[in-house]
Parts: structure tokens; sequence; C-alpha cells
């Protein structure tokens, strides 16, 4: 299905045949409640009419071919309409059976059969609920959902049907134009649907619930379409639980699993990524109403100390930033109220101006005067039921006259998600406020719109790196060797030697010059301080000779090397490969304890040297370049040179490298430059 336009159709009709029983009349009846202007056709061989309008008997009588058709009867008379449906013109389809790919065995041919039949005619399904059209109210949908008509917002594609109907349940105030619920994406993907609701301009942004992606080279035109038009999107995608780890010979895979992979995928387009249906509902609201931010500038106000605490608290671990008052913009404030309240961000102003709107108005007013992104207040509204709001509303009203006074980006957020309704959200979204549902999602919606902010501002990314399609052997290089390769790309390597006898051994530390390190060579011992290998800090040749009759049990050669002596830190720079995402770069905490400790960011390839310092610097062990607690700094520079530089090795050599494993990379201090200690490399042969 290669033409968005073709879908377009599909998702707009204005004309609709229905095919089946029971779901085929809840279509009609879920069109007509959202008012659908345009023809509905019936297609029922057994009944005379359908909720009030007659039936077809077949298809071939319909008085046009349809834009859209919903068809809710079995698999097998499903492909043979769908087939008519092709040969006669019409726009496309939504195929609610099940009993395909989904159930495995004949499922597969069945399927298969089904998009033979559609030919050219877009798809969507089989096995799913359909299309909710909540701009045109057409509602390709066999449920009661919770929608209404709207004139722009949110559209939302998921793989799941009862996660979608769940969505429009929602009362947060996120306005819905499109609810797409894909099932087995025979024909119309996730992609699909993106690059055909790009061309509606009344969507503002897209939210995707992603179990998982069958042609990422496809997503990712998708994604790079949406940020060429500035249409931000958000996924939601399951499957993040730890799953077994592959066994190989680096701690690479072992760091990252597909998870990450996704994370580093979404990060490289742009895409922000939720971990939860409320994170997803109000990041997808924040940027529907006020987009990417170009900065992270944040103050927020309440008229409670408590939630003055829990703001700041809960943002501590978020790149926000939240800038003292200060100057001329403190003495505004202060002139707003009462000499007791202490001026602050975030602030407590107190109660002294509650129910005010005037005052209310000019100290709203005065804090946005501060140059911040966003402004933040935080307010939570009473239960309707039992509770008078009128001071709640007038909050409400002051912050949306200051909005409008200082053309300012403002949110109300609520510490609780039920202590604000609907119509409250809606009236503050049609006046240009941000109504937020909970501390923490509000602030990780804000972030998101922050990293967004950053993204659409730089470079397109280069394509990815393919997965390689070679099935030559692989063979793995020692790291004597595979530190030799290294080197030819500008990763260095301790200075040292390969001996093959106990005096061999002494006499190269001796030309060394003590401490030395004393190490097993063997392309088939790959963590060799389990097994023996590896002994450092020998200081004299007793010791050399007493460890090198040991290790040449384990290997025929062994590794003499002069010992750094004065890392400041110690990185892993890994590369693996992914059957959907291709190469990949991690780059982590190194050393023994690599995988206990887990601080690590990974790297879709190509990448790029401000990519490679943000993540670099996202490590806990990034304090460590700065001189941590009066240690020397790191050379940094030097660190992302190398991590570059691997990178570069794969991305000229993208069918040729399979593994790459440098363990510890060691940091000197600035200046000194960076050693690769241990390394091995697993390459395809005949390349």
């Amino acid at each position: 299905m290669d033409d968005p336009k073709a879908l377009l159709g599909l998702l707009r009709p204005k004309s609709i045949a229905v095919i089946g029983g029971k779901e085929a009349a809840e279509v009609i009846r879920q069109c007509d409640k959202l008012g659908f202007e345009g023809d509905i056709w019936p297609v029922n061989l057994r009944q005379e009419t359908m909720e009030g309008r007659p039936c077809f008997k077949k298809l071939e009588d319909l008085p046009a071919p349809p834009d859209a058709a919903f068809i809710a009867i079995p698999a097998n008379p499903t492909i043979e309409a769908v087939g008519i449906l092709s040969s006669m013109g019409a726009g496309g389809a939504v195929c609610y059976a099940s009993g395909f790919k989904e159930v495995g065995g004949v499922g597969y041919d069945l399927q298969e059969d089904l998009i033979k039949s559609a030919a050219d005619m877009p798809i969507i399904g089989p096995n799913c609920y359909g299309v909710l059209n909540y701009l045109d109210g057409a509602a390709l949908w066999p449920d009661q959902h919770g929608g209404v008509r709207v004139k722009g917002g949110v559209a939302i594609i998921t793989q799941s049907g009862n996660i979608g109907l769940n969505l429009t349940m929602q009362t947060r105030g996120l306005e819905l134009a499109y609810l797409i619920s894909l099932g087995n994406q025979a024909m119309v993907s996730i992609e699909h649907c993106v690059e055909a609701l790009l061309k509606d301009s009344r969507v503002t942004a897209i939210g995707l619930h992603i179990e998982g992606l069958a042609d990422i080279s496809a997503f990712e035109s998708a994604a790079l379409k949406a940020t060429r038009k500035g249409v931000p999107m958000v996924a939601l995608k399951s499957g993040r639980s730890e799953q077994g780890a592959r066994i190989a010979l680096s701690h690479t895979a072992s760091l990252v699993g597909e998870d990450g992979l996704y994370d580093a995928f979404f990060e490289r387009l742009g895409i922000a990524r939720s971990h939860a249906i409320p994170e997803f509902i109000e990041t997808l609201k924040f940027l529907s109403l006020a987009g990417p931010l170009k900065g992270n500038k944040i103050v927020s106000m309440s008229c409670s100390g408590g939630e003055a605490s829990l703001v700041a608290d809960l943002a501590k671990d978020l790149p926000l930033a939240f800038p003292e008052i200060e100057g001329a913009h403190k003495t505004d404030i202060r002139a707003t109220l009462n000499e007791y309240v202490s001026i602050s961000n975030p602030l407590d102003y107190h109660t002294f101006i509650w129910a005010d709107e005037q005052r209310m108005t000019d100290c709203f007013t005065a804090v946005m005067q501060g140059g911040y992104n966003t402004t933040l207040l935080v307010l939570d509204f009473p239960r309707q039921d039992r509770c008078d709001a009128k001071g709640w509303e007038t909050a409400c009203k002051a912050l949306i006259n200051a909005a409008r006074a200082t053309g300012h980006l403002a949110a109300v957020v609520t510490t609780l998600p039920e202590c604000m309704d609907e119509n409250t959200a809606l009236l503050l979204s049609e006046n240009g406020v941000v109504p937020l549902y909970g501390i923490t999602d509000a602030l990780i919606a804000i972030t998101a719109a922050v990293k967004l902010g950053h993204f659409f501002e730089k470079s397109e990314p280069r394509p990815l790196i393919p997965p390689t399609n070679q099935k030559n052997a692989i063979r793995t290089l020692d790291e004597w060797r595979s530190k030799r390769l290294l080197s030819t790309w500008g990763i260095p390597s301790p200075s040292g030697s390969l001996v093959q006898s106990e005096t061999e051994a002494v006499a190269a530390a001796e030309a060394l010059g003590y401490p030395v390190a004393v190490k097993a060579v063997s392309a088939n011992i790959a963590h060799k301080t389990e097994k023996g290998g590896v002994a450092l800090n020998v200081s004299d040749g007793d010791g050399v000779y007493e460890v090198a009759e040991i290790m040449l049990g384990l290997s025929d050669t062994l590794l003499i090397e002069t010992m750094v002596d004065d890392a400041v830190a110690e990185l892993i720079v890994g590369i693996d490969q992914d059957a959907q995402f291709g190469a990949y770069l991690v780059v982590g905490f190194g050393g023994v304890l690599v995988e206990l400790i887990g601080d690590s960011c990974s790297f879709l390839l190509p990448t790029d040297r401000n990519s490679v310092i943000t993540g670099l610097r996202s490590l806990k062990v990034s304090a460590l370049f700065d001189g941590y607690r009066g240690r020397p700094e790191g050379d940094f520079d030097a660190s992302v040179d190398a991590i570059l530089a691997v990178a570069r090795f794969v991305e000229d050599n993208p069918d040729k490298i399979e593994e790459i494993d440098i363990n510890p990379l060691m940091i000197r201090p600035h200046g000194k430059g960076v050693v690769a200690a241990d390394a091995f490399i697993r390459m395809r042969e005949g390349n």
C-alpha cells in the first residue's frame, strides 16, 4: 500500500457500506450518533432494513463504489467481499473478522488470500475494531465509544482495539481527531496511517501505541515526514519487560535489549516515548495544545508550600530549570502579594489573594513576565457533588487573563488526576491554557516538549544502516589482533608485545618497564578475568615468570602490556547487530562490573558527535570527566573521538563487523587521551 492519499479516502469517507449483521448495525448507530452526513448503505441478504435504511442484498447492488466499507462477516466471506469491493473501485475497507494470521496455521494462508483479493485497495485489519473519525463523524467502529465531534485534535493509532476503546473514554480534555485500531496490519500499517494523517491539517499531534514494528525503514521515513511538517509524535511501546539476554562474547547485548533499541530509535526520530497510558495522554495533550518548547525554563505557582515543594522534588531528576526570581522581576511580583509571602520559584503565593480575580490576575501576570517557557498553576478542584468551586474558577479566569495579557504559555496542573473535571479541562483548552493531570505526568510531558523542541532545531538524521544480509561465517579476532585493527582507526592501546614462553615474558616486561599486565591471548577466551587469564600490576620478573607459567596453560601466546595507572574512569564501548535495527553502539560504565552497574546509553548507526556527547553526559559515570571529588578531569573530547571512531569503523564496513567489545576504554586525565585496555572483534569471513 504505497499511496497515503488512497488511505486518506478510507479514513475520511463520504459514503460507507456496512456488510454484516449486529456489528454492521452498530456502525450505523455510531455514525448517526456522531452526525455523519454522508451516505450509509447496509448490505445484508436476510434483512430488509437496518437502522432505518433499506438493505442491499449484495455488494454489486450498491448505487456507487463506497469510499469505505466495514465488513463484519466471517473470514472466508470477508475475503470474497474484499475482492468484490476492490474490483468495483471502492476506496477501502475495515475487516473486523478474526481467524487470520493471529491464529497461526491456516490463518496465514487466509491472510495472504485477503491481501490478494484486496489488490490495490487499502484494508485495515483484519482482526480489528477499525476507525473513529471525530472530525467528520465517520465511525467505522462496531461498538460504543467515548468520543465526540471535534474541529481538530490528536490522532491515535493503536495495535490494540481494547486500548483504543479505553482511550476514547478518557475525561482529561484530550480532544481526539482520529482513533485507528489496526489489528493484524495485513496491508495498512502504522507508518501508512502516519503518512495519511499528515495530509489532514486538522491533526495536531499523533499518538502511537506500538506492540512491534515490521518495517523499520518505512517507519523511519514516515516519522521524518512528521518532523518536516512539525507534527509531534508520542509512542507508547509495550514489551519493556526483561527478556533473556542472548549469550554473546561481549557485554553489549546484555546492556541493551530490544526495548533499549526502540528507545534509541525513538530518540533518533524525535518521538517522545511514554511508559504508561496516563503519561501518554498528558504528553499528547501538551504537545497538541502547546507544541514543542524552545527552552526548559519553568515557573510553578500554588497557594500551598507543600505543593511548591512537591513540584521541586518531582522535577529534581528531570532536565527542567526553575530559575530563581530576582531583581526587578521579584519586586514586581512582591507588589502583588502580602509582605509575608517569600518570593521564590516554585512560588507559594499563599491565600491572601484567593478568590480576588483582579489581584490574582495581577500576580500571575507579574510572574509570567520572567521569560519562562511554561508557567504552571498547581490547582486541585473540589468535588463537584459536595463542594463549591467558585474560588477555583476565579483562579482559572485569572490565569487565562494573565496568559492572554502576556502571550505566555500556561498550564493548570492537578496533584491528583480526579481533581479536575472534563468540562473545566475543555474550558481551559479553549482559552489556550493546558490542563494537566498529575504533577509527575505533567512534568514528564513538559520534558518531552522540551526535548522535541531541541530535536526540531537539529538537522535531519541520516538513514539507518540496514541490517546486513551477509551469511558468511564469523571469525573472532583475539585481543592483540583486535587492538591492532582498532589502532588503524585511531583508537590507541597500551604498549605491549606477544610472547610464547616464560623467559620471553620476563624479557618483554623488562623492556616495557614495571608494572605490567600479563594476559592470555586467544580468540576462544572472551572474558579472560573470569578464566584467570589476566594479571594486573605485576611488579617484577619473578612475578611475571610465575604468572606466565600458569597462563600458558590457557593459551599458547601471552600479551605483556604496560600498565595504565592514571585512568580516572572506565567505559565499555560496544557494537552489536540487531535483526531489525542493524548495527548499534553501546557506551556505558566499563570494567568487570559493567552488567551489575548497568549505566549505559545506546545509539543506532550512523550517529553524530552531538548525539554521542549527549549520551555520554547522560551516564552517571560522566561526573568523573569533571574532576569528581578532587580527582583529575577526564579527557572528555578524546573519549568522544574514540567512540565516534568505533562508529565510523562500522559505518564504513557495515557488512564486515558483527561485534566489537572494548572493555574497558580507560579514560586518562585531560589532555592524555584514552586507551583500549582490552578489546575483541568478530568479523564476517570473505569481506
